[in-house]
């Protein structure tokens, strides 16, 4: 599967969160429209042929300058998509629409839902992240230091019978939970994309800005809050010269099927167009997952 939208100004699709609603297959992703970031759907019946069904209206004061890098629940036969404000900088936020089709979405009267406001970090909020875990539902987001320098990742936390409005999230600590420190890592860590597995939540990330060239790590938590790295190397590396992510594999998306399966979506950057693919995660019997 290589997926690229047709819908924007030129052949683009990043930032992927895919879904089952009823046995279909939905993809969201981000895509440029009359130069605008926006979030295109596309739909499938096997995950590897796609139609692009339509775009999230921008209609809210706080989308104007555009919206993007999705992420997506399903509660009660309910999509809940959860994504970024762009073009604001420092107040960059999260935004929540729900969806009983998967297509058509009422948006949150609350939006934008979330945005840290402590000083340990520069108050943006972007690439969000949604999981239920151990009876809570944890939002993860990137944000950057004051500097707007380094990107590292936060959490917040909501009841699992939360509206996920504004006022339900409660910052879980004041300090980043996921930061760059390896060399590959450079000066970010972005695009949190977590599914649970045996007990554990583990959180596949994007390592470096892109195509610096950004790649794809791995963290895991027994609490949700408190993560740690399982390697000092990216399990998914950009690929060689002249390939489809010749720039960079990043900004990833775990998925757990009602069947049982995990999945992994990520973009790649050959120099000219991004295109989205996924591979199967498995799991040895440490618990390190591994793909096709």
């Amino acid at each position: 599967m290589l997926f690229t939208s047709m819908l924007g100004d030129k052949p683009f699709a990043k930032d992927p969160a895919v879904i089952n609603l009823n046995g279909k297959y939905f993809l969201y992703y981000s895509l440029f429209s009359d130069q605008i970031l926006r979030v295109g759907i596309a739909t499938s019946d096997d995950m590897e042929n796609w139609t692009e069904v339509g775009l999230l209206p921008i209609t809210q004061v706080c989308e104007k300058s555009g919206i993007g890098a999705p992420g997506a629940v399903i509660r009660d036969n309910v999509v809940h998509l959860f994504y970024q404000t762009y073009g604001q900088g420092k107040k960059d936020s999260i935004c929540h629409a729900w969806s009983y089709d998967g297509v058509n979405f009422e948006k949150d009267p609350t939006n934008p839902i979330y945005r840290p406001t402590d000083d340990w970090c520069s108050g943006r909020a972007i690439d969000a992240d949604v999981a239920l875990f151990k009876g809570n539902y944890y939002l993860y987001f990137a944000t950057r230091d004051h500097s707007g320098k380094i990107q590292k990742i936060g959490v917040a936390s909501t009841p699992s019978d939360s509206d996920f409005s504004r006022d339900s999230w409660s910052q879980c600590c004041k300090k980043s939970i996921v930061a760059p420190e390896m060399q590959w890592e450079q000066e970010c860590i972005e695009a949190p994309a977590t599914v649970e597995y045996n007990g554990k939540l583990y959180m596949f990330y994007g390592g470096a800005y892109n195509c610096s060239p950004q790649q794809i790590g791995c963290a895991v938590s027994t609490d949700g809050v408190n993560f740690e790295k399982i390697s000092s190397l990216p399990l998914i590396t950009n690929g060689e010269k002249g390939s489809w992510n010749a720039c960079e594999s990043g900004h990833p998306y775990s998925f757990l099927d009602n069947d049982g399966k995990y999945w992994l979506f990520y973009q790649g950057f050959d120099g000219t167009t991004w295109r989205i693919t996924k591979t199967r995660i498995y799991f040895d019997e440490n618990g390190f997952p591994f793909f096709d």
